[in-house]
């Protein structure tokens, strides 16, 4: 089971042994493990060279003892573990141009259709692996192959400076424990962003991938998506993106709401000071959130907070921007550029 950090079976099974007797002297060992003693001793020697044996003083007959496996084995298992990554993600690089090749030179590979639910999920997760610049979603409420918690590429993606662009549809952040997740990839440094509607679910990588279902939800079934090559459909679903990125609004989900309310920067009920206002950071959130639709106890849930406290700081900021109705308020967010 260690061959695959250079411990063959044989010195596994001397090294075994050593634990067993705690200390002992090679011709102990050659009589234990029934080996001539010249073979013993070359395995010491490369047990030795490994970390994992050391004689208990200077004496060159003295009895040898073993050292913690962990401490001599853990850095050639790191490095192993790292060289696997490296050569999984050098396979899925591959992989890539392997497809990009073949839609160079063949029409008919432009667009690969994939299908099950499985398949589209391993695909995902292959293409974020791969990422090297920039990932884009469109996030549809009822995801059809990877819910969120599941994505923890994402997070691995972010770690290495890859940037993540998501819009989601204002139904996803009403389902349980949406906005705690969506919180936990905006802290990790994920731009977010909300719409009433999107057209279609959407993954794009590098500007050079996209993945797109191709029947509609309500269908049922196992689902089926098109990954799509450098082409002018490509371009399209990223002019697609873009657009709607534009008129999105952003989520703040960063920072901690405060209970306390901050009376002294409120602007006067008749909006005299609203021209100069500007939101706090708990207010920001607390306005993306607002924005976006989302209810008064969902928002509540999500900062932690009553809903009374919600309605209260939403009555505040309707003072501060000079307004009377919800609408309104919403009116003026856009106006004053307070996201």
């Amino acid at each position: 089971m260690l061959d695959v950090i250079g411990l063959t079976s044989a010195e596994e099974e001397l090294y075994r042994c050593l634990l067993q007797l705690t200390t002992a002297r090679i011709d102990e060992l050659a009589d234990q493990l029934r080996r001539p003693r010249a073979q013993v001793l070359e395995q010491v020697e490369t047990l030795r060279a490994k970390g994992l044996v050391q004689p208990t003083d200077s004496d060159p007959d003295a009895p040898l003892r073993p050292t913690a496996p962990d401490v001599a084995l853990g850095a050639t298992l790191l490095r192993r573990q790292e060289d696997l990554e490296a050569a999984r993600r050098r396979v899925t690089q591959l992989a890539e141009e392997y497809r990009s090749g073949l839609r160079r030179h063949h029409v008919d590979h432009l667009v690969e259709v994939i299908s099950g639910t499985r398949v589209l999920r391993d695909r995902l997760r292959d293409l974020q692996n791969s990422a090297r610049t920039e990932v884009l979603w469109f996030c549809r409420a009822n995801p059809l192959a990877m819910a969120g918690p599941e994505n923890v590429e994402e997070f691995d993606a972010l770690a290495r400076g890859v940037s993540y662009r998501a819009i989601y549809e204002r139904d996803l952040l009403l389902e349980p424990g949406a906005l705690a997740d969506l919180a936990k990839g905006v802290a990790a440094g994920e731009q977010a962003r909300v719409l009433d509607r999107l057209p279609v679910r959407l993954a794009i990588v590098d500007a050079r991938t996209a993945i797109c279902p191709l029947v509609p939800d309500r269908d049922g079934g196992e689902p089926s998506a098109a990954v799509i090559g450098r082409s002018q459909l490509l371009d399209a679903l990223l002019a697609l993106f873009e657009s709607h990125w534009r008129v999105a609004t952003p989520l703040r989900l960063d920072d901690p709401l405060g209970v306390t309310a901050t009376d002294g920067r409120r602007a006067d009920a008749d909006g005299r000071h609203a021209d100069s206002y500007q939101p706090d950071a708990d207010e920001a959130r607390l306005l993306s959130l607002f924005v976006a639709g989302v209810p008064d106890k969902s928002i509540a849930s999500q900062l932690g907070v009553s809903r009374r406290t919600v309605q209260r700081r939403i009555a505040d900021l309707m003072a501060a921007a000079g307004v009377d109705t919800r609408p309104g308020l919403a009116f003026q967010v856009a106006r004053r550029g307070w996201l």
